[in-house]
């Protein structure tokens, strides 16, 4: 293990000069304005107080900034992860009470834990196998479960916590009547101003101007009648020491919920992180990555801050504000510190209803219509992980939702891997050279051998294959009464022992009739490995080729001669 394997932050910390140091100075500040509404709205969705949010956008991006693979990538609370952990933490303790806040800061050591193992273990590749629509139909779903836990704040209505989100909506309808007309206005105007902004001058912080507004117009309303409530101040200091609770019970009763926040904060940071890497060449390594976001999870157990992950809105914006090195990220959270400290008295007026308006605002964007209509439209087996995920993440416990999106996704990965193509070839005269080649008889309708059958296998034989493949050999020697089958090896990456074992069966079940189970040009990674477990013994070494065209000098000459003398196909040159 290297030094820089160890200290990753070491590679790029070598290319910090004053130019970057600019940049990431400006896209900094940038980050740690968006993030100073957002990290009071996402510890609310937590279930935590709203100064928790901003904890962890001070403490994470800097650990997974200096442990972690991305240039750009911001970490800190984010909406998914948020809803997760209220909903894992709110059965077992009320919200917002320091029982809830020890558990949640237990829960984020876990998970951090998890994460950091799989990235000692360099299982990174293992999130290739998730698809990114999990994440999509996930965040969806969580997003209406987000709007529907905001109503009673936004129609100042009182409904009783830890209902579910069909009787959120029936309780809803009963008390719609009782709205309160000023938190609504509030609300409202919250929205409505930070839409506009947005919309019109987009280079200011919408949601931080739409907070200013709702404030005011909820101090014009300010009176005895009104019933606004406030989000209270949130303390002006740097983020406080704290201590996860390491009993036995409650490491033993958290570390399932540890796990589904472990595996969403991993599928969202890495997806993020490629994403924006695509933009900006960079090549990110899943592995350090899990071994950021663990680590600043663990580290952020300890300084009062909750699970965090990266965040696609800032890490896109800290891209677009031009940011070079992480160090942008580590600004960020040194200008968040700066701005608690400075404004923190200001949001003893800042009303639940306005904080409930940037809520839904919030809870919109997570929705990715653009990418849900690709998915709808163009592939079925996405769309069934898409809509599975939703509605699971709506009816059912969020955890299971994330585990079940992830197996059905892993579910179709081996089913398209356990059906390989399997081609059919035959010899064609290419119109260049003169000379024959073996084609795809799909492509063009061609003679073929009766006797000798040319396969070509595209994907790796392994257990979960070998089935399809053996269905295949079977037809031929049972239905077409082939006794000698020739497979191309040039799509096959890997043969295990499983389809080694499978292949033997057949191979010996062909010389028992008198004919053989032949291989050509297989890749010398794969010849090796299979004659190390004495597979290519067993078939036998005359049975396997450096070319398809010595193969078939070969195998002609075992071929029945009184059924070449009536054949007419006459494929080969050797028929001649």
């Amino acid at each position: 293990m290297t030094l820089h394997s160890i200290f990753p932050f070491l590679q790029w910390f070598k290319y910090v000069t004053k130019d970057t140091l600019k940049a990431d100075f400006i896209a900094g500040f940038t980050g740690a304005v968006i993030v100073l509404p957002q990290g009071v709205a996402f510890a609310t969705i937590a279930g935590l107080p709203p100064e928790y949010g901003l904890y962890t956008a001070m403490v994470t991006p800097i650990i997974a900034a200096l442990f972690g693979s991305s240039r750009h990538l911001i970490s800190g609370p984010t909406t998914a992860i948020s809803i997760v952990v209220f909903a894992a933490i709110s059965h077992h303790a009320e919200p917002g009470t320091p029982e809830f806040i020890s558990l949640v800061l237990t829960l984020t050591f876990l998970a951090g834990v998890y994460q950091f193992a799989f990235g000692l273990a360099r299982l990174g590749s293992l999130v290739n196998f998730v698809s990114h629509t999990v994440v999509i139909g996930f965040t969806a779903g969580a997003a209406i479960l987000i709007a529907t836990s905001q109503m009673k704040n936004i129609l100042g209505v009182n409904i009783a916590k830890g209902e579910s989100f069909f009787h959120t909506w029936v309780d809803l309808w009963h008390e719609v009547g009782n709205t309160n007309v000023y938190v609504f206005v509030i609300a409202m105007t919250t929205l409505i101003s930070a839409l506009l902004v947005k919309r019109y001058l987009p280079k200011i912080p919408n949601l931080l101007i739409g907070l200013i507004v709702g404030s005011v117009v909820a101090l014009i309303f300010a009176g005895d009648n009104s019933k606004i409530q406030l989000v209270g101040e949130i303390p002006a200091h740097l983020p406080p020491l704290s201590m996860p609770d390491f009993s036995f019970a409650a490491i033993k009763m958290l570390a399932p919920e540890a796990f589904a926040v472990a595996l969403l904060g991993l599928i969202e940071a890495v997806s993020i992180s490629r994403a924006i890497a695509t933009k900006s060449n960079q090549r990110i390594h899943a592995s350090q990555e899990f071994i950021g976001q663990g680590l600043s999870n663990i580290a952020g157990s300890f300084f009062s801050s909750y699970a965090g992950s990266g965040s696609f809105t800032r890490s896109g914006i800290n891209y677009a504000s031009g940011a070079k090195t992480p160090i942008s990220a580590i600004f960020a959270a040194i200008f968040l510190m700066l701005i608690v400290l400075l404004i923190a008295p200001l949001t003893a007026y800042l009303p639940v209803a306005a904080m409930g308006g940037v809520i839904l605002i919030v809870a919109y964007n997570l929705i990715d219509t653009h990418h849900i209509k690709e998915i709808l439209k163009y592939s079925k087996s996405e769309s069934s992980i898409l809509l599975t995920t939703f509605f699971a993440t709506l009816f059912l416990e969020l955890e299971f939702a994330i585990y079940l999106g992830v197996l059905l996704s892993l579910v179709i990965f081996l089913r398209r891997t356990s059906t390989p193509e399997i081609v059919t070839l035959a010899p064609d005269i290419d119109l260049k050279t003169a000379k024959k080649k073996l084609i795809n008889i799909n492509n063009k309708p061609l003679n073929q051998c009766p006797q000798l059958k040319i396969l070509r296998i595209d994907m790796s034989m392994y257990f979960g294959s070998i089935n399809h493949i053996q269905n295949r050999l079977h037809h031929l020697i049972e239905q077409e009464n082939i006794k000698h089958i020739l497979i191309v090896g040039t799509g096959i990456n890997f043969i295990d022992l499983s389809a080694a074992e499978a292949l033997v069966t057949d191979s010996n079940r062909l010389k028992q009739q008198g004919g053989g189970l032949y291989f050509a040009e297989l890749k010398s990674s794969v010849y090796e490995y299979i004659s190390k477990n004495c597979f290519v013994a067993k078939v036998g070494n005359k049975n396997f080729f450096d070319s398809k065209k010595d193969a078939i000098e070969s195998i002609y000459k075992k071929l029945d001669r009184d059924t070449c003398a009536t054949c007419t196909a006459r494929v080969f040159a050797e028929c001649k």
